[in-house]
């Protein structure tokens, strides 16, 4: 019996010089607003934290529909997931694993353990730690 789907996961479907990554970029925890930037081609081997930190920026600054996000500072790049690895149940960030936040701006995203279709948040700090230490939201 053939199939018609492929049995390659999708983290292994493209070269790491040729990903996918999701950027979950967060305004508010409370509310929960966040909009998502896909990131299509990225060189894993040779893309800093610092340059994803720039590419992240940028794409709010000059790109349509990112006005109500550029008021925020940006500064800090957290794992969400990975594909095909366990969801949180939080849906903007993974509040567990703050040994997850990408603190080395030198450091590649192969280094820090991107692969295609892996999913990281970004955010202010600040706004992070005050949400983690009273984790409630405001949206409904």
């Amino acid at each position: 019996m053939s199939s018609d789907f492929s049995d390659v996961l999708t983290n292994e479907a493209a070269p790491k010089t040729a990903s996918t990554i999701t950027v979950r970029i967060i305004k508010s925890f409370p509310y929960r607003t966040e909009r998502s930037l896909v990131l299509h081609n990225l060189n894993l081997e040779t893309t800093t934290v610092g340059k994803l930190k720039e590419l992240c920026r940028e794409a709010v600054r000059t790109q349509p529909g990112w006005k109500p996000y550029r008021n925020v500072v940006l500064d800090t790049l957290k794992l969400y997931m990975k594909a095909h690895g366990a969801k949180t149940s939080n849906l903007i960030i993974n509040l567990d694993h703050d040994d997850w936040i990408l603190s080395d701006d030198n450091k590649t995203l192969v280094d820090a353990g991107f692969e295609n279709e892996t999913e990281v948040s970004f955010f202010n700090r600040e706004m992070y730690v005050e949400f983690k230490n009273n984790p409630e939201t405001r949206w409904d």
